[in-house]
């Protein structure tokens, strides 16, 4: 029977045209894989249509004509429960992490506070309020500097590198602070960590999988990191599958993402990133539970290297949303 599948794309936050580009290659790739697709954007007003006209639904009654939601969004209103909890009122199976898990991962603070409890090896990092902040700078320098420079500054509910600043030197924390600001009342600093850039995606729901892990290689753009432009940018960004680290260090990151997956109690798909430094140690960096999703994207590429071209992909995808809706019907509540 042919599975019904809606593809959500779009939504409010910075990454809205991203993600319509994912949407319009996850949407592509569900029909090369014989399923019906639906293609449903979510406009910068929140506003969901389909063929123009808005969508309207009752909740606990589904969507109808689908069996199946895609929500291919990225950032805030979209990769952080907030769909997915309307679409467990609406008693939709979809793809991709529950409620907790996609609002943990979203907020970078909370997820390094899990991951510190359970023992991840991870960057260091400090977690800065902006109230707190305001009443007492100095003491949030003093805090900073125990990282050393230089360091990173996100806002720690904000996806794909928006907001993000290197910060070389101490004079510069404050406006790098404030940008982040702009975005999150909570920003989180990162201590540096020179060495390799490794990601590796991961499938499943009881029993995930991990890819081949690859390597980002920049090219030599001004800013020397992984920032938006670099991600985004045709040619900037280079992935090497597999990365070029010994065998050893690379089953280390397979194991660590599968272990990072599963104590964020992730379902359907996500992308582990790391740092690979000094003689081979492994740090956890973040975990993506909606990455980017064109046919070359990194998610997608690191499972074609893998032997799972990206139609099968998509169908392995749609088909454990399915059985996770199955079995958390199967309890009552």
């Amino acid at each position: 029977m042919t599975t019904r599948v809606a593809v959500l794309a779009g939504g409010r936050s910075s990454e809205h045209e991203v993600s319509l580009a994912s949407g319009a290659s996850v949407a592509a790739g569900l029909r090369t894989a014989g399923h019906d697709v639906t293609a449903i954007e979510i406009g910068r007003d929140g506003v969901w249509r389909q063929d123009g006209e808005p969508v309207s639904v009752t909740l606990g009654a589904g969507l109808p004509g689908i069996d199946v939601v895609f929500p291919v969004l990225h950032g805030p209103f979209g990769e952080d429960g907030t769909v997915q909890g309307l679409l467990e009122c609406l008693d939709m199976p979809y793809v991709g992490a529950g409620v907790l898990a996609s609002a943990l991962c979203m907020n970078k603070v909370t997820f390094k506070q899990l991951m510190a409890e359970a023992g991840i090896p991870q960057v260091d990092y400090r977690a800065v309020a902006e109230g707190e902040y305001m009443s007492d700078p100095a003491a949030v320098q003093r805090s900073v500097h125990e990282l050393d420079y230089p360091v990173f500054v996100k806002p720690a509910r904000l996806g794909s590198s928006v907001g993000i600043a290197r910060v070389a030197a101490a004079g510069d924390l404050d406006e790098a602070l404030r940008t982040a600001f702009s975005h999150d009342s909570l920003a989180i600093v990162e201590a540096y960590a020179a060495g390799r850039e490794i990601e590796c995606s991961v499938i499943g729901n009881g029993d995930p999988i991990a890819s081949e892990p690859g390597e980002i290689m920049l090219g030599a753009g001004e800013a020397g990191w992984y920032d938006y432009e670099a991600k985004y940018t045709p040619g900037a960004m280079q992935l090497d599958v597999p990365a070029r680290v010994g065998a050893d260090v690379r089953e280390r990151v397979r194991e660590l993402a599968v272990r990072t997956y599963v104590m964020a109690g992730c379902s359907g798909l996500a992308r582990v990133d790391f740092f690979v430094v000094g003689d081979g140690e492994v740090l956890v960096n973040e975990l993506n539970t909606m990455p980017g999703f064109t046919e070359t994207s990194v998610f997608g590429s690191l499972f074609a290297a893998s032997g799972i071209a990206y139609p099968e992909l998509l169908d392995r995808l749609v088909a454990l949303a399915l059985e996770r809706h199955e079995a958390e019907r199967a309890h009552r509540y």
